[in-house]
């Protein structure tokens, strides 16, 4: 039988008798140590009251075994889609709030249920499991060999800012086949999207951009994700291809930063011996465990009245999962303990589980790998206490990774030649947002 103290202490910085006795998940308090404010919300049973933003309630489920029943079994009695949502349905969410972006609805297979989602959904996983293992690999390798040769002579780099934040856009921008001009826009569009003051403009630019990458591929198809998912027998139509290219431009990169930081975080507070003892896939297991780059989120809906792990629901409430205190769940320690157990929650569960965790896990094995070959003594260059997580509910991240290092004498750039030529830019359209993308494909090129 579990044991807990009689009386639960509210962790540090906790006013929740300010939020209508509602746990906050906000605010730097929480970002300092969510672990304490789940393990004090475990004390409310398998779900608890929070509040996700200033005014924005919610139900978050803490329990491991609670989770997963709801993420593999919601069934017809909890819905993905948003614009169930009564309390922004009612006018009760401000529209600028910080939650909106993540939570408010759109078109594309996140917020779908049933058969339109399998649809959508199926045609997403088969067109990403043809993604070849061997050409992932030696993407990640060129555009870590890149990124790498930028700042290794410097001897100090910001290990989310030049290097984890930017290896996920360019390998996806690769397997989807983004020419030059549209790979940078969709960089400054997916880069841009979480800056208050060009959110709205970056969004344009990424939908711009995938409008033009989707009638790129009908007029001249490749060997890409974007070409398959084309030809796929789930017949996606054109605005069906460009809401579900932009989810997965934009879900797979910060996730995948996170995921990358979080797991050099965990290694880089190793001291060097321990490290070198650490396989990067164990690393990254880990790290999903303890410490997941999306700690709070799936979202469900009841679609009437009901009852569920204990608690009175009503039609409209948000529900969501905590990823990050499943995991932590006393209940499940020998099988987080046990070497190798991957039933952690880091990648989520059930139809909505995520459909890239293969090549996701991949390119962080790959990128960690060739940054550790080639810079073997990096280490932090502040005291790990000093280190910022970046306050909010959704996200488990850093907001920089200060390391130092030896200096590395700049060798000659190894540059295979790219598997194909790339693709013309659409006419009428210059290179307004020239950037990373183009400057990676002209060094490729030699």
């Amino acid at each position: 039988m579990r044991s807990q103290p009689a009386v639960p202490v509210p962790p540090p910085g906790c006013p929740a008798h300010d939020s209508g006795g509602r746990v906050p998940l906000h605010g730097p308090e929480f970002a300092d140590d969510p672990q304490a404010y789940y393990a004090f919300l475990r004390h409310q049973g398998p779900t608890a009251p929070v509040e996700i933003a200033p005014g924005v309630e919610a139900t978050l489920v803490t329990d491991y075994a609670t989770a997963r029943q709801l993420l593999q079994n919601s069934g017809a009695l909890l819905s993905k889609d948003s614009r169930r949502w009564r309390d922004l349905g009612e006018g009760r969410i401000p529209p600028d709030s910080p939650v909106v972006p993540v939570l408010g609805y759109q078109p594309h297979c996140v917020f779908a249920d049933g058969a339109e989602h399998h649809r959508l959904r199926q045609a997403i996983t088969d067109s990403m499991n043809r993604v070849d293992p061997a050409r992932l690999n030696r993407a990640t390798e060129q555009i870590s060999d890149y990124l790498i040769a930028q700042f290794s002579t410097r001897g100090s780099a910001d290990l989310l800012g030049d290097y984890a934040g930017q290896v996920p856009l360019l390998v996806f921008n690769e397997i989807f086949g983004c020419p030059a001009e549209i790979g940078d826009r969709i960089v400054y569009g997916v880069t841009g999207m979480f800056d208050g003051v060009k959110a709205r403009k970056a969004i344009e630019v990424l939908h711009g951009a995938v409008g033009d990458l989707v009638a790129l591929k009908r007029a001249v198809p490749g060997d890409d994700v974007t070409s398959w998912l084309m030809q796929h027998p789930a017949a996606l139509n054109d605005g069906e291809l460009l809401n579900e290219l932009c989810v997965l431009f934009v879900t797979a990169n910060e996730p995948l930063r996170n995921l990358m930081g979080n797991t050099l975080h965990r290694l880089l507070t190793l001291d060097r011996r321990a490290r070198m003892n650490v396989r990067i896939d164990d690393a990254i297991n880990d790290t999903l465990w303890v410490n997941p780059p999306i700690q709070n989120l799936a979202a469900h809906y009841p679609v009437d009245d009901m009852t569920f792990a204990g608690r009175q629901f009503r039609k409209g409430d948000l529900i969501l999962i905590s990823f990050a205190a499943a995991n932590t769940d006393p209940a499940i320690t020998a099988a987080r303990e046990e070497p190798g157990n991957r039933s952690h929650l880091g990648w989520s569960a059930g139809p909505h589980a995520c459909p890239s965790k293969e090549p996701a896990r991949q390119i962080t094995v790959t990128a960690i790998e060739n940054l550790l070959s080639q810079i073997p003594d990096v280490e932090l260059a502040v005291p790990e206490a000093s280190l910022t997580w970046r306050p909010g509910p959704f996200n488990r991240a850093l907001a920089a990774l200060p390391a130092r290092f030896t200096p590395v004498a700049a060798q000659p750039m190894r540059r295979p030649a790219p598997q194909a030529a790339p693709a013309p830019t659409p006419a009428g359209h210059k290179a307004e947002h020239s950037g990373l993308w183009s400057q990676f494909l002209t060094w490729l090129k030699g």
